[in-house]
Order: structure tokens, then sequence, then C-alpha cells
């Protein structure tokens, strides 16, 4: 049995794959961004490993959730599932940076460093991270005109660059990038063409199957079949300008040199 944090676990592919782990018999800590969005787990926590609570949009509600995960005890993995999709405008954190940025980026960042490591680690990307802009020169958006799916994409070319760089600096992690594909949930619309099944079992596989297929880092993942990322997410120059980015944007530093 494997103890396995998931965040952005009250609806969709993040509720999904607590279900799906749950019912193999795992021990799965929950995460909602509010104490309303909690009571929407009623059904679902009396077989969860526990709830946490805080808005990954606020650096300091991320630590916090960081904080809650590690009293709860070590995790054997670590599912970063919550995303925001096309947001309208910038927008402002507490902190003062773009909400999606701080979200699908920072968040993710923070809790990598903070969380007590696990043995794997899972990012959820996107196949739009192939649209993601290579330069990292204003990745919070501050000078540039606002485009909510340029930012998405570039949030999801990040997440899978920090998920290599993750595998590069920590061997003995099984770190990897996962693209469920673009499935019906309430981000992806209704419309959307893919499996909804299928959007999230890859992720509940290298979370905690035993099978060696698994047991690999550095790959980025669609449907439990490994894909070609864009070429700056396996450029170790670039992942370790956006480490050392994120790193300036958070005051957290992930590696030691």
């Amino acid at each position: 049995m494997s103890r396995v944090f998931i965040t952005g676990s009250t609806a969709g592919l993040g509720l999904a794959a607590a279900r799906t782990l749950m019912a193999e018999g795992h021990a799965v800590v929950l995460h909602a961004r509010s104490k309303e969005r909690a009571s929407s787990l009623t059904a679902t926590e009396p077989r969860s490993a526990g709830i946490v609570i805080g808005d990954l949009g606020s650096a300091a509600e991320t630590r916090s959730v960081a904080e809650q995960v590690n009293r709860i005890g070590r995790m054997d993995a670590v599912i970063h599932n919550a995303a925001i999709y096309l947001e309208r405008s910038r927008g402002d954190t507490p902190e003062g940076h773009a909400r999606i940025l701080a979200v699908n980026m920072l968040a993710p960042y923070i809790l990598t460093a903070l969380i007590l490591r696990p043995e794997r680690l899972v990012y959820l990307s996107s196949g739009m991270h192939q649209s993601g802009s290579g330069s990292l020169q204003d990745i919070d958006w501050k000078t540039r005109n606002w485009s909510a799916g340029q930012a998405y994409s570039e949030s999801k070319l990040h997440v899978a660059a920090l998920a290599a760089a993750v595998a590069r600096h920590w061997p003995e992690v099984f770190s990897n990038a996962v693209d469920p594909g673009w499935v019906p949930t309430r981000m992806g619309g209704a419309g959307a063409p893919d499996d909804l099944e299928k959007g999230h079992l890859t992720q509940t596989w290298l979370a905690a199957s035993d099978e060696p297929d698994t047991k690999v880092s550095g790959f980025y993942w669609h449907h439990r079949q490994r894909r070609k990322a864009a070429q700056e997410v396996t450029d170790p120059a670039f992942q370790d300008r956006l480490v050392e980015t994120l790193g300036e944007l958070t005051g957290i530093r992930l590696f030691q040199s």
C-alpha cells in the first residue's frame, strides 16, 4: 500500500485519481482549495488518509499545504494535479504574481521543495506545452500583453521541465510528467474529445504501480506511453534557468549546488 497526496482532488481528474487509488487499497491524502470545497468530499473523506486545505494561488497557503502534508507523514508519491486554464486576465495573487503562474507552476515548485521527499513525483502537463515559449524573461506576465492560451501553454511547458529537472537532480526519485489528454472535466469542457477514464490512469499507475515500467524517471507520458516532449523540457540548460527563475520568484531554493 502506498500513501499518495494529490493536489486539486475535489473534482475532475484529481478526484478520479483519488478514487481509483483508494479502490486499489492505497492511502490517499486529498487537497481542497477551501473549507467550502472540502465539504464536497464528504462522501469520499471517510476512505481518505486526510484532507489538507489551501489556495495554491497564495504562496503562504501553499506553504501551509506542505506543512499539513508533512504533519500527516512522508508520502510515497505526490501527484501535482491542480491547475487552472483560460484565465480572462493576468489576475493578482497576494504576492503579486499572475494567478495561472502561481497555481500551475509556483505551487508545484514550492510543494516539491517543502514536502518531505517522496519516492515518486508526477506532474500533470498538457499537449499544449508544445506551444509554450522557450523564453523565461517574463513568465510572470508583467510586461507582455495578456494571452490566456499562451500563459497556460507556458505553464505546462515549465511544469514538464520541472519534472525533468527533478529527475536529473534527484536520481533516487522517480519524477515524470503526464499529458492526460483533453478530457471532459469542468476545466476541459463537456465537448472535450479524449477519454476521461484514460485521463487519470497514467498518473495513478506511475504513482503506485509495482510494474517495472513505472520505475523510471524523466519521461513525458500520454496514456501509459512515452511521448516526445518539447525540446526545452529535456534541455538541462533550460531546466536550470527555469529552476533559478522559480527560486527567485518564490525565495525558495530547490536544489543544493
